[in-house]
């Protein structure tokens, strides 16, 4: 028998998500197909899963070595953890004022022409330390992994100027090192236009393509370059420039697309060959169609449109029957989706936008690391993928958007190692077995 060192049984379910072959996100009816083992088992080794089954085959083929972890899943639903394929985790101070101002009845575009928005948080990004920005983002992470998160993407953006971008860079790649979630990271030195350039955004698009951009990619930290393509922002044209002048220099292209209004920024995703559009809550039919065909993955942020008061949703249902590949993300920010929770996510999803449950654990797991160009590697439980393993403690899988607000995460697992969530007064904190976070005390695991 082989030797391993995470040996995992008697799952009520256990969600193999039946990955397809290459990691190709999945489409229409193939996102409600989870490939559900009932008593499921799972064996891992290190960071990757060996083989997965029903209880009996693999209790028979496998062996726990000395120090690995056995975990008895009796009744429990076993998933993979959840890909956060959108957020601004990286940030200084909130902006609970804005929300106050919207409850009033300000739009999100009036309350930024006003000095708030993503100019509010970019003043606060630059007044504050290195290490402020480090500890408040990594207690974020720490959220996110109570909530069964295990990899997430995090973008520059609140720096909007050449050097304060790197700095965000590095700091990611600092995030990285520090927190057991596994970072991929975004650049989006586009994400608004600074105010000393207000006036001829022009001159900013320009310091963006010569220098920004090819300097963050020398910098060998960012996997993507992003833009936010919307009216008062940046223009199709200026957003092409920028998505280009990415590809020039190995930034894969994603964008902020046809969030407010209905420019076309999901038919220049499919242009550019972007790996996703995000947002898309006015999106055109067209703009759909031309994703379907271009593979582009949507990545939805319902909590942004609920934050916002949206009057209406991304509409999933119909990308789902175009064959767009839908993936949910939290857009966790400071202005418009202040959550950390895939879960709540999920619930909106469902009761805003009728996705099934089902399609919502395709679209929060496997079509989310779609997002990232990673689901060769995560977001399934198969055979050589990352043991990214999150155990519910609940009987199916629907009780994450049905439990709303609550975390049913019993355990995870990333790269093998043992994370637990716990529950301690004030805040939600993660306790790594045998390794300290951020100063947190140990936990021996279970």
């Amino acid at each position: 028998m082989r030797e391993v060192s995470i040996l995992l049984h008697s799952a009520r379910q256990l969600l193999t998500m039946a990955p397809a072959a290459g990691g190709r996100p999945k489409v229409g009816s193939s996102m409600a197909d989870l490939g559900i083992l009932e008593d499921g088992a799972l064996a891992a080794d290190g960071e990757r899963i060996l083989a997965v089954g029903h209880t009996d085959e693999i209790r028979s083929a496998y062996q726990l070595r000395p120090g690995g972890v056995e975990m008895d899943a009796t009744g429990c639903v076993v998933m993979p953890a959840f890909v956060d394929p959108h957020t601004h985790v990286l940030f200084h101070g909130t902006r609970e004022w804005e929300f106050e101002e919207r409850l009033r009845g300000k739009t999100y575009m009036e309350i930024a022409a006003e000095g708030g928005g993503i100019h509010a948080s970019v003043r606060m990004f630059r007044e504050a330390s290195d290490e402020t920005l480090l500890a408040e983002s990594l207690a974020r992470m720490d959220r996110m992994a109570a909530f069964g998160t295990g990899t997430v993407e995090i973008k520059t953006g609140y720096a909007l100027d050449p050097e304060q971008e790197l700095r965000a860079l590095r700091l990611i790649g600092e995030l990285s090192r520090r927190h057991p979630l596994h970072v991929v990271a975004t650049y989006l030195g586009a994400h608004e236009i600074p105010s000393v350039h207000r006036g001829d955004p022009d001159t900013y698009v320009d310091l963006l393509v010569k220098r920004m951009i090819p300097e963050a990619a020398d910098l060998g930290i960012a996997r993507f370059c992003d833009v936010f393509c919307e009216q008062g922002v940046f223009s199709i044209e200026q957003s092409r420039r920028i998505l280009e002048t990415g590809k020039r220099v190995g930034l894969r292209p994603k964008l902020h697309a046809d969030e407010i209004e209905p420019m076309g920024g999901a038919e220049l995703a499919a242009e550019v060959q972007a790996i996703s559009a995000d947002h898309l809550g006015k999106v055109s039919e067209q703009g759909m169609r031309a994703m379907a065909e271009a593979g582009v993955v949507a990545v939805l942020l319902p909590a942004t449109l609920f934050s916002l008061r949206a009057q209406a949703y991304a509409p999933a249902r119909r990308m789902i029957e175009l064959g767009v590949a839908v993936a949910l993300a939290t857009d966790c920010n400071p202005g418009s989706s202040m959550t950390e929770s895939q879960p709540w996510v999920m619930a909106l999803a469902c009761l805003e936008m009728g996705m099934t449950p089902a399609e919502a654990v395709t679209a929060t797991t496997y079509n989310a690391a779609a997002a990232l160009g990673l689901a060769a590697d995560r977001g399934a439980l198969s055979p050589g993928y990352r043991a990214d393993i999150q155990i519910l403690d609940a009987p199916s899988y629907a009780r994450l958007p049905y439990h709303v607000g609550f975390p049913d995460q019993r355990d995870l697992f990333l790269s093998g190692r043992h994370v637990i969530p716990a529950l301690r007064a004030p805040e939600l904190r993660i306790r790594v077995s045998g390794a300290s976070l951020g100063g947190d005390e140990l936990c021996t695991g279970r």
